[in-house]
């Protein structure tokens, strides 16, 4: 496997290539490719001064200062985890506040604990564009999932209102740092974008975390009025919306393999949550001979082994009745991704048969037909091997979002602004602005309930991502800050 890396020495004209490879060739053009890209880049900011039409200050320099900043905020020592109205999320949320009102922007945090930062520009009245992801965290998290959005559009609204372009925009343009997308503490994934889409029942603010603690309640805590009245009139107008855009990391390998530090998403995968509990006899570890146990961790070994090999080789479980067809099996052999996430027992002890065992299945397709139909072979053959051991299973649907496709005019706007700054930092580019599927959820996937939306690859090391390993360089955190910034000037 080839390994190449760049780095930069204390004299800015000066690079190191390290290039390491059973496939020399190919490694020492990539790395060639990538020494261009960000010589040419840092060529544009040294030579002649600083060359302040790209503004490194306050996209680049600042921009990173602050995602390490909020990286810092955390509920947990030595990690970073911060989940839905925790004591680090508000602290958070009063931060990107701070850097919004810094922009030039009217702040306000709503009643789902979103944090909003607005200029009206020169026609208030007019459908606004928004811009956002989340602030909240998984647990162990890296610092650049979520923030890296909420931060480069802050940024750019920057530059507008150094360069005194804010008040010029043709629209308002409002920056959402949504509460929750996650779904660490609640197990209901995007609370805060759904609220705002209009699409959040009701019946979400009595879902309550492990300690028993409800939405509605966290809310409460925080002063902040929960009712159901309160959630409906969250819901945005979408007369008064002219569209959502996200900036966010890549979360896959793709763009580093390419050597490019942005892409243009043209879909999310479709996703589905499940909570499935296996319940059996509960006995002494010494004494229950195995041909007598109804053992509820032996039948949830053999689940999760299940859904792994169904996974993996969908075309050997599902058949053409009607429950998929032949386009839907080809998509999923190549989009399908199933994970188990978190597994508990009761009573949890080491000499005691569990009586109950419970796990999450994270399920995504690009194909929603064909992830309704790998849902349907799954329930009916979990069914049967919980049948087959003598105890009982149920499968709960925790969560369910359809894929969605981007805007085609959004996404043209965005390649547009993404190729531009590409060729601003590099001075060209070979081919076109890739375009990418998301496998990955994000808040766009419920604001398309509400408008169109249209989002922005960045970027990461290795694809890793939740993860304290997650990087972005610098560089590409400033890429992200201009294409935005370029996208905005389109506004103006």
């Amino acid at each position: 496997m080839a390994h190449s890396y760049v780095r930069r020495i204390s004299k800015p004209q000066m690079m190191i290539v390290v290039v390491t490879s059973s496939s020399s060739i190919f490694s020492f053009c990539f790395a060639l490719s990538l020494l261009a890209f960000f010589a040419s880049a840092h060529i544009l900011t040294d030579t002649e001064g600083n060359n302040s039409d790209l503004f490194p200050e306050v996209l680049r320099e600042e921009a990173v200062a602050r995602l390490y900043e909020l990286g810092k905020v955390s509920d947990a020592e030595g990690y970073l985890e911060r989940t839905f109205l925790s004591p680090a999320s508000i602290r958070a949320g009063n931060l990107i506040r701070e850097w919004m009102e810094d922009a030039g922007l009217r702040t306000w945090i709503d009643q789902m604990g979103n944090v909003h930062g607005r200029v009206e520009g020169m026609n208030p009245s007019a459908d606004a564009l928004l811009i956002g992801s989340h602030l909240d965290t998984v647990v162990d998290a890296g610092i650049f999932d979520g923030s890296l959005g909420i931060i480069s559009a802050i940024s750019a609204l920057k530059v507008l209102n150094i360069t005194a372009k804010l008040q010029k925009l043709r629209r308002p343009i409002e920056v959402i740092a949504f509460s929750d997308e996650e779904g660490v503490r609640f197990q209901s994934t995007f609370l805060g974008s759904a609220a705002v889409a209009g699409v959040l029942p009701a019946s979400a603010l009595q879902i309550s975390d492990k300690s028993g603690v409800t939405v509605q309640n966290a809310l409460m805590d925080n002063s902040i009025e929960a009712t159901e009245e309160t959630l409906s009139q969250l819901k945005y107008d979408p007369k008064s919306v002219w569209g959502y855009v996200e900036v966010h990391i890549e979360q896959g390998p793709v763009l580093e393999g390419i050597g490019l530090p942005l892409a243009v998403v043209k879909g999310i995968a479709g996703q589905t949550r499940l909570k499935v509990t296996v319940r059996g006899s509960q006995g002494h570890a010494g004494t229950v001979p195995m041909s007598m146990r109804q053992d509820p961790m032996a039948a949830a070994a053999e689940l999760i082994v299940l859904l792994e090999s169904l996974c993996k080789r969908p075309k050997d479980f599902l058949s053409y009745d009607g429950q998929c067809n032949g386009f839907a099996v080809e998509s999923l052999s190549g989009s399908l991704v199933c994970t188990v996430g978190e597994i508990s027992s009761w009573p949890s002890a080491s000499n005691v048969i569990p009586g109950q065992v419970t796990f999450t299945v994270d399920l995504r397709a690009i194909d929603d037909m064909g992830r309704e139909a790998v849902l349907y072979e799954l329930s009916d053959r979990m069914y049967q091997i919980c049948e087959k051991r003598s105890v009982s299973c149920t499968i709960e649907r925790k969560h369910d979002a359809n894929a969605v496709i981007c805007d085609t005019e959004l996404s043209t706007q965005l390649k547009s602004a993404t190729y531009s700054t590409l060729k601003r930092m590099a001075g060209e580019i070979q081919g076109d602005v890739p375009v990418l599927m998301s496998g990955a959820g994000h808040d766009a996937m419920a604001m398309s309930h509400l408008t169109k939306v249209g989002m922005l690859f960045v970027r990461c090391r290795g694809g890793i991502s939740h993860s304290p390993a997650e990087h972005v360089l610098d560089e590409d955190v400033w890429a992200a800050g201009l294409a935005i910034l370029a996208f905005l000037e389109t506004h103006l």
